[in-house]
């Protein structure tokens, strides 16, 4: 029997194998659970917020790569390749999952490694550039390579070195631009293609910096500036912002906590307060909190706090553990699950490590091949 015309009251099922024939045209507005697939000649990027939400498939018609997007975060989504090839497009991690570096501070060249997968002294590396050895370098990570900037004095030179291998030598790949200023002590973050400064000393600025990662150049005037004009302040990164905490000026001590967009250039903000003013801490970055280690006070005396905020929302910092010493002019660098400060004020060249996951003390893990004052830190 054909049928020829129904009425939505007379089919109660229909059997797919006894369909023949051409169906007529219909609307696909009355078509449900269809998932359709961007097409696009790239590939997507972390700031690509599909309004599909998690499970929306991209291909990308120039390399033929398959992408499912398994976090919908706004502006800092995660796609997974899903076709042959590899290659996830994900939030750069600032954490480090091999190990961390202390380099430059007290005319030394070497480049220290510090393992994040056993406890035990640090090796070499291999060697900064002359122009790095100078106390209170800075340092700002990549994901491939480390960077030393600034320096006690009119030191501009950025110097950068690759994490792989071993024995590398540092190479001069550009120069800070600020001008007619002392460049020691700033603050940097990451969000792993540009590296970040903040401030700096003699007069204290407020200035923050641009290091572009994917070319080697000179930095660029972010545009915009931290709340106060300071020095000796540390840096932490989440995936989408950096801060730039604590630090002193014109013999003010601050117990700031300023955040900027990595994304939107704009000035940066106070969300906080860490429980100590103090200058020259170590800065650790969890995936969920910043950290403030260590640092000298407005009593004119060495702190071993160690302070923890969170990045989800604005606020103060709380007192959470406490380093082995009292000491400042540390390095801070931070592993998946722990964070490290190394070196001191008297050249120390004790290793301290602290948990991200409990409040427990930190502890002595080992040594730097010599003690350093002021040197910077990275992490891969």
């Amino acid at each position: 029997m054909s049928v020829t015309k129904a009425k939505t009251d007379n089919i109660t099922s229909l059997d797919a194998s006894q369909l023949t024939g051409t169906l007529p045209v219909i609307s696909g507005a009355n078509l449900t659970g269809l998932q359709s697939i961007t097409k696009n000649a790239s590939d997507p990027a972390i700031g690509t917020n599909p309004s599909g939400g998690v499970g929306t498939l991209w291909a990308n018609t120039t390399s033929g790569e398959m992408f499912a997007c398994t976090d919908a975060t706004a502006g800092s989504n995660i796609w997974i390749n899903i076709g042959a090839g590899s290659g996830d497009v994900q939030p750069f991690s600032f954490r480090g999952s091999i190990a961390g570096f202390t380099v430059g501070g007290t005319s030394n060249t070497v480049i220290n490694k510090t393992s994040f997968t056993s406890d035990g002294n640090a090796t070499s590396h291999g060697n900064i550039t002359a122009h790095g050895t100078n106390t209170f370098v800075s340092g700002v990570s990549s994901v491939t390579h480390g960077y030393t900037t600034g320096g006690g004095g009119y030191v501009d030179v950025i110097d950068k070195y690759a994490f792989a291998g071993s024995a590398v030598t540092a190479t001069d790949v550009g120069n800070l631009t600020y001008s007619g200023m002392y460049t020691d002590r700033m603050a940097t973050a990451s969000d792993g293609a540009y590296g970040f400064t903040m401030g700096g000393e003699h007069p204290p600025q407020a200035n923050i910096h641009k290091i572009n990662f994917a070319s080697d150049s000179d930095s660029v005037d972010y545009g915009f500036d931290i709340t106060q004009a300071r020095y000796g302040l540390t840096g932490c990164s989440s995936s989408t912002h950096g801060y730039g905490v604590s630090g002193i000026g014109s013999s003010v001590y601050y117990n700031i906590i300023d955040k900027f967009s990595f994304s939107s250039a704009g000035a940066a903000t106070d969300v906080g307060d860490v429980t100590v003013a103090r200058h020259s801490p170590a800065g650790g970055s969890s995936t969920t909190h910043g950290y403030c280690a260590a640092g000298y006070n407005s009593s004119s005396v060495n702190t071993n706090v160690v302070d923890k905020f969170a990045f989800s929302s604005n606020g103060n910092s709380v007192d959470v553990t406490d380093l082995t010493r009292s000491t400042r002019h540390v390095a801070g660098q931070s592993s998946t699950t722990h964070g490290y400060v190394s070196g001191g004020i008297g050249s120390s060249d004790v290793i301290d490590k602290y948990s991200f996951s409990n409040n427990n003390a930190s502890t002595d893990v080992g040594n730097l091949i010599a003690g350093l004052d002021g040197p910077a830190a990275h992490q891969y």
